[in-house]
């Protein structure tokens, strides 16, 4: 093993204890679950890799070692639980992964504020959980509930399956705790809004630990709901299914849950090879008489529409199998098998441009190209792109990965869509990242260079090359 010539100095300021260098240590801090990743470990590869893991277990051990680590330039890559789907957590410059997963403590849980506290380790289901237990739930549900963190959910701006009715962590995060790459520990604004100059959570917020270290977090919750609706519709088309969910959005519907399957995926949703049209899965909750006229609201729109009702069974199905990953985590783990998803977000003037173009030229790289549409706004709505397909090995999937993300990240330049909606950049977007934010970038370099003027920090990420670099 090659000496690390700053080991020494590191343990001066954290603990012998709290700092590994185990082969097996390093190597679970250098993939996260990014499919590029997966198939570097089908074959043997381990481009980028930590040189220490460290595991901190309070807010001033997380500051020492930032400020050692700047005056060092030993580059810090935070970890929270290793679930990111697009390489922000591999540590692109080696140095230390900063492993948060041992400050998980709840804090606070104010039931009259209707909030709680909670260290930015702890794992969100077990949150959940411990919520629902008490009468109350985040109402922040995604997909990696059972395998992501509560500061992870700040750091990559993510969103649940929830979110057109309660939006995405943005609106859910109350305040945090921060560590920044200086040493220096800072607490956000703690109100329910303020208009005391910029809202400074946002420099952290999507950040994927470039700006510093999320410690704990503030979040909203709210009482479990009296009553809940569910109900699947048929659809004839992409473009009836995008009207409605257009229609009811813009006049203050707002479903709980929508999900809205080309052909292709809904047969995956109903579990139904044979299924052969759109279906959409809505969702609707609250006091019981507002939640039903709700439905019925949204209902007229939908039969306005051609929509069909076929019950709730299969949306309750699949509210009991939403957490599941493992499709795409099978299809990964077998030589040559390939799986990617993308999701992007547009107008609504612009969505089915966007998807229709990337059903075409992603086509020849995977056995399926699935597309749905959730996460809706009066404005505009998300679009998934699943491809899974199997190839002759794992060398040929990882570069037709990297040739779908290419093709799919430049059909989103030329369309004008966002080339992220809520899996951030990591890695497989940072060779795109510039010409979406356009001339927006030099506002995140000159914050970049002011707060961690070592560039220490999750260096490469964001387009943000600092140490080594």
């Amino acid at each position: 093993m090659t000496e690390i010539s700053w080991l020494d100095g590191l343990k001066t300021v954290i603990g012998p204890e709290k700092i590994t260098v185990d082969a097996a240590a390093i190597a679970q801090h250098s993939y996260d679950v990014w499919p590029v990743a997966a198939k570097w470990k089908g074959q043997g590869k381990q481009p980028y890799k930590p040189e220490v893991v460290v595991r901190p277990t309070s807010a001033k051990e997380v500051s020492d070692v930032l400020k050692w680590a700047s005056a060092s330039r030993v580059a810090v890559t935070p970890w929270g639980l290793g679930s990111g789907v697009t390489g922000a957590a591999i540590p692109s410059r080696g140095g230390i992964s900063l492993d948060m997963a041992g400050m998980k403590q709840v804090i606070a849980l104010d039931e009259t504020n209707l909030m709680v506290k909670v260290q930015g380790g702890k794992l969100g289901l077990e949150l959940e959980n411990e919520l629902n237990e008490r009468g109350y739930t985040l109402n922040h549900s995604p997909q990696s509930l059972d395998r992501s963190s509560v500061a992870g959910w700040v750091a990559t701006r993510a969103i649940g399956q929830f979110s057109s009715r309660y939006g995405g962590i943005e609106d859910l995060a109350v305040a945090f705790t921060a560590v920044l790459p200086t040493g220096e520990i800072i607490e956000t604004k703690f109100a329910p809004r303020a208009a005391v100059g910029p809202d400074l959570r946002h420099v952290f917020m999507g950040s994927e630990g470039t700006m510093g270290v999320i410690t704990d977090v503030t979040l909203k919750i709210f009482p479990l709901a009296e009553h809940r609706i569910f109900e699947a519709l048929r659809f004839d088309s992409v473009e009836a299914g995008a009207t409605v969910m257009r229609q009811f959005m813009r006049v203050g519907l707002r479903p709980f849950l929508v999900r809205f399957y080309d052909v292709d995926e809904a047969k995956h949703a109903m579990q139904d090879k044979s299924f052969d049209s759109c279906v959409m899965f809505l969702g609707f909750e609250g006091v019981k008489g507002v939640a039903e006229a709700e439905y019925n609201a949204v209902m007229d729109i939908c039969a306005a529409h051609g929509g069909q009702k076929i019950g709730p069974a299969a949306v309750e199905a699949w509210m009991c199998r939403r957490f599941d990953f493992s499709t795409v985590e099978n299809l990964l783990s077998e030589p040559g098998g390939l799986a990617e998803t993308i999701e992007i977000s547009h107008f609504w003037d612009g969505i089915l441009d966007t998807y229709y173009q990337l059903k075409k030229a992603l086509a020849p790289y995977a056995d399926e190209v699935l597309g749905h549409f959730s996460h809706v706004y009066p404005q505009g709505t998300s679009l998934y792109v699943i491809l899974l397909g199997r190839v002759e090995s794992d060398a040929v999937a990882e570069a037709n990965i990297l040739k779908i993300w290419e093709t799919a990240m430049n059909i989103c330049l030329e369309t004008g869509a966002a080339i992220s909606h809520h899996h951030g950049v990591g890695m497989a977007r940072a060779p795109y990242i510039r010409a979406d934010l356009a001339s927006s970038a030099l506002v995140l370099d000159k914050v970049k260079t002011a707060i961690d003027p070592a560039g220490v920090m999750n260096p490469g990420k964001l387009g943000l090359n600092r140490v080594g670099s």
